[in-house]
C-alpha cells in the first residue's frame, strides 16, 4: 500500500473512527509505540509543480499503482478507479466508463495524460469511451475536490492524472545485468466477456536519449450478466426485446500503441512522443449502433532546473491530438463527431522568496470539433470552435506545524459555431466567458504523524458547447438533447475538511466536504418523448438547464494493521537511517466507505445519477512474495432520485485477489488472479444511464501473467 487511505464515513460510523483514534491524552502512548509499528509510505504527487505528499495535501488524494493497479484493471478507466474513496463511474457498458468524483462528472473531472488535458468527447455523453487505455497506465492520481488553480474550469469536482513512461525525464536505471534496457509483457483473460488482452514496452538507452516503445490489443464477446436485460423500447415489446445472461452488443476491440524518445541531462530534459488509440464497441443501449472510435497524439515535455538564480524550474507541455468517433447505425453514421485538439502548458516553479514557495504559469487550449450525421434534420451538434487561455498562480508557507497554500486563476473561453443548412442550427453563434477562480488551504500536523487539512475555494467554470447548443438526437444513447446558449458561468463554492493518520497499528484519512452550485448547469429528463421519423421513433427528451444545487458527503479509509513483521525480524532490528525492510508478513484489516448527498433547490429532490452509500471491508495478507486480498462491498439501495428517474436495488459484491512473484536473475514474474463477484449478485449502478437497461458483470475471473526485465 501506497498510501494513507482515504474514505467516507456517516453517523455512527464516523464516530466509531473517530474512537478508533488515540484522545490527546493518549498520543505519547501511541506515538512511542509507533515505532515497532507501521510507517505509511511517502508519495510524491506529480501532478502539481511544488512536488508534495500525500500527507502535505489541503485536498484529498488517491495513489493506484503498481501491484494495486494490476489486480483492479479493467477495460475502462472508470471501472478501474471505481473502488477507490469518493470514486463512482459512469458504466455505460463494459468499454465506456468515465469517473465520478463526489457526484460530478463529466465536464467537472478534468483528465490529464502525463499532466496534459486528454482531448476526446467521453465529457459529452455517457456512451463515449475515454481515449485511452488502462494497460498502458503505469499510476493514476486522483484528485478530490476543486483543482481548478492548476488545471482549469473543467476541474471543480477533481482531477484524474494518468501517468506512463513515454517521456522519460530521468536517465533509464540498470536491469540486472547492468544493461540500459528495461521492458514488461503481460497478457491477461476474463471470463466474464471471454475477454482476452496483451501488451508489452521497452526502454533503452543510447547515451543520454532515453526511447520508449509500447503496444497492446484487447477483445472480447458479449458481457455475461445475472439476470435479464432489455433495450429502451422493452415496455413495449418485453418479451421480443428480453435476453438472459448476456448484455447484447457489448462485444469490443481495441488496439494501441506508442512511440518516444527523451534526452536526458543534469538539469533537465526533453522529449517527444507519438500515440495511437483505436476502438470498436456496441453502444448497448441500442443493438445496431457500432462506435468506432480512433485517437492519434503528438506531445512534446521537458523541463529545465535551475536555469538562473531565483527559479527552481521551467516546464512546459505541448500536445496535438486528432479524434474521430462514429456512430453507426446499419453501416450509416447516425452521429460522426471529429476532433482536432492543441494544449500548451508553460510553468515556472520559483524559488523561496522570503517564506513564499510556488509556481506560476499559462495554460492555452484550442479544439476544434465537428459533428455530422445521416439526419441532418436533427443532428445533435453544429460545428463548434472553442478556445481557453488561463494565467494561474500557487503559493505556500510554512511556517512550524501549519502549512498555507493559496492562489488564484482567471479563464478566457469562447466557443463559435457554423451554420449548417437544412439542420436545427441554420445560424452561427458565439459565446464568451471570463471566468475566475480562488483557493486556500492549510494543513496542521498538531502531533507527529496527524494532520488536518482544510480547504475552500471558489470556483467558476464556462459552459461547454454541447451545453450551449446541443439540439438533436443522440442515437447511442436513445436521447434527444437540447442546450441552452443563454446559459452564464457555473459558480460554486466548495469546503473540504480532512483529518490523516500516517503512522501506528491504525493508519486512517477521513474527509468531509460540502459543494455549493449557484448556477449549477445539468442535463436534466424533461419527461417528454420527442417524434422522429414522421412518429416512428421515439426519443426521452433531455434539456441542460441551471439550478441551484448543494452537494455534501464524507470519504473515509481505515486500515487495522493486525500483524506487520519485516525480514529484519530474526536479525535484529535495522540501523538508524536504513531503508526500511520488505514486509515479511503482513495481516491487515482494511474498511472503506463513503456517500454523497445532493439537492436541487428548485424542486427539493435529488440531482439525477448520484452515487448510493457505499461500505467496503477487505482482509489483506502477504508473506514473502505472495499477496492475498478477500472482500466485500455494500452499495445502498438509492431513493433520493430527481424527476423521471428511476431507484435502484441495494446490492453485495463478494471479490478476491492473488498474486504471486518470482523473480529469476533480472526477470522478474508476476502471476495473478482475480474473482470479481463471485456470488453472481444482480447489481445496477445508479449512475448509469443503463441502471434500467443492463446490470453489472456476473461472476467473473481474470487471470494474467506479467514478466519484468
Amino acid at each position: 500500500m501506497k498510501s494513507a487511505p482515504h474514505f467516507t464515513l456517516s453517523g455512527g460510523a464516523l464516530l466509531a473512527l473517530c474512537a478508533s483514534l488515540p484522545a490527546p491524552a493518549a498520543f505519547a502512548e501511541e506515538l512511542a509505540a509507533s515505532s515497532a509499528a507501521v510507517q505509511m509510505e511517502t508519495v510524491v504527487i506529480t501532478a502539481g509543480p511544488l512536488q508534495r505528499s500525500l500527507f502535505e495535501q489541503t485536498q484529498p488524494v488517491n495513489i493506484v499503482e503498481g501491484q494495486e493497479l494490476r489486480l483492479r484493471l479493467q477495460p475502462t478507466l472508470g471501472e478501474t478507479l471505481g473502488q477507490q474513496a469518493g470514486v463512482s463511474s459512469s458504466y455505460f457498458g463494459p468499454v465506456a466508463s468515465r469517473p465520478i468524483i463526489r457526484g460530478l462528472s463529466e465536464d467537472r473531472v478534468q483528465l490529464l495524460s502525463n499532466g496534459s488535458p486528454n482531448i476526446d468527447v467521453s465529457n459529452l455523453s455517457a456512451d463515449h469511451a475515454v481515449a485511452l487505455d488502462p494497460l498502458t497506465i503505469e499510476k493514476v492520481e486522483v484528485i478530490r475536490g476543486p483543482a481548478t488553480l492548476l488545471y482549469g474550469p473543467q476541474s471543480i469536482g477533481g482531477v484524474v492524472n494518468v501517468t506512463d513512461s513515454r517521456i522519460a525525464s530521468k536517465p533509464l536505471e540498470l536491469n540486472g545485468l547492468g544493461q540500459p534496457i528495461r521492458g514488461a509483457v503481460e497478457g491477461r483473460y476474463n471470463s466474464a466477456d471471454n475477454s482476452g488482452s496483451g501488451s508489452g514496452l521497452v526502454k533503452f538507452g543510447l547515451g543520454p536519449m532515453v526511447f520508449h516503445l509500447d503496444g497492446f490489443r484487447r477483445s472480447s464477446t458479449d458481457l455475461r450478466i445475472p439476470g435479464d436485460t432489455h433495450t429502451a423500447d422493452a415496455k413495449s415489446k418485453p418479451d421480443a426485446l428480453s435476453v438472459r445472461n448476456r448484455l447484447p452488443n457489448s462485444a469490443s476491440s481495441s488496439d494501441g500503441g506508442a512511440l518516444g524518445a527523451s534526452t536526458v541531462w543534469d538539469d533537465g530534459f526533453f522529449g517527444l512522443s507519438y500515440s495511437g488509440f483505436n476502438t470498436s464497441y456496441g453502444a448497448v443501449l441500442e443493438r445496431d449502433v457500432l462506435i468506432d472510435m480512433r485517437q492519434r497524439r503528438w506531445d512534446s515535455r521537458g523541463a529545465f532546473r535551475n536555469p538562473f538564480a531565483g527559479v527552481k524550474a521551467i516546464e512546459f507541455k505541448l500536445s496535438a491530438t486528432e479524434y474521430r468517433h462514429r456512430e453507426l447505425k446499419l453501416s450509416e453514421a447516425e452521429n460522426d463527431f471529429k476532433s482536432t485538439g492543441y494544449t500548451g502548458r508553460l510553468e515556472l516553479t520559483h524559488e523561496k522568496l522570503g517564506p513564499l514557495e510556488g509556481a506560476f504559469g499559462y495554460q492555452g487550449q484550442i479544439v476544434n470539433l465537428e459533428s455530422s450525421g445521416a439526419d441532418l434534420e436533427h443532428l445533435l451538434l453544429p460545428p463548434v470552435r472553442s478556445r481557453t487561455h488561463s494565467f494561474f498562480v500557487l503559493e505556500e508557507l510554512k511556517t512550524g506545524p501549519l502549512t498555507y497554500q493559496f492562489g488564484g486563476r482567471v479563464d478566457m473561453a469562447g466557443h463559435e459555431t457554423d451554420p449548417v443548412a437544412d439542420s436545427a442550427h441554420p445560424e452561427s453563434q458565439s459565446k464568451n466567458y471570463a471566468a475566475w477562480s480562488t483557493s486556500a488551504g492549510v494543513v496542521y500536523e498538531f502531533v507527529k504523524n496527524y494532520a488536518l487539512a482544510f480547504n475552500a475555494a471558489l470556483t467558476q467554470r464556462p459552459p461547454t458547447g454541447a451545453e450551449l447548443f446541443s439540439n438533436g438526437a443522440h442515437h447511442a444513447t436513445g436521447t434527444f438533447e437540447k442546450g441552452d446558449p443563454n446559459l452564464g458561468l457555473e459558480r460554486a463554492l466548495s469546503l473540504d475538511l480532512s483529518l490523516r493518520k500516517k503512522a501506528g497499528r491504525v493508519t486512517a484519512s477521513t474527509s468531509v466536504f460540502f459543494n455549493r452550485f449557484s448556477n449549477y448547469i445539468g442535463l436534466f429528463p424533461t419527461g417528454v418523448k420527442v417524434p422522429l421519423d414522421d412518429g416512428e421513433e421515439m426519443m426521452d427528451g433531455y434539456r441542460f438547464r441551471t439550478t441551484r444545487a448543494q452537494f455534501w458527503g464524507a470519504e473515509a479509509e481505515v486500515v487495522f494493521h493486525l500483524l506487520e513483521r519485516h525480514s529484519h525480524s530474526e536479525k535484529g532490528d535495522p540501523k538508524p537511517n536504513c531503508p526500511q525492510p520488505e514486509v515479511f508478513q503482513g495481516l491487515h484489516l482494511d474498511l472503506r466507505s463513503d456517500f454523497v448527498r445532493s439537492r436541487d433547490e428548485a424542486t427539493g429532490r435529488s440531482l439525477p445519477r448520484i452515487p448510493p452509500m457505499r461500505h467496503q471491508a477487505a482482509l489483506v495478507y502477504d508473506w514473502q512474495n505472495l499477496h492475498s486480498r478477500l472482500e466485500t462491498q455494500y452499495v445502498a439501495r438509492q431513493n433520493r432520485t430527481t424527476e423521471n428517474e428511476q431507484s435502484t436495488a441495494s446490492y453485495c459484491l463478494l471479490n478476491a485477489m492473488v498474486s504471486y512473484r518470482i523473480k529469476s536473475g533480472p526477470t522478474q514474474w508476476d502471476v495473478y488472479l482475480r474473482g470479481t463477484n463471485l456470488a453472481n449478485n444482480e447489481a445496477r449502478m445508479h449512475t448509469s444511464f443503463l441502471k434500467e437497461v443492463a446490470p453489472l458483470p456476473g461472476r467473473s475471473i481474470t487471470a494474467g501473467i506479467r514478466m519484468d526485465f
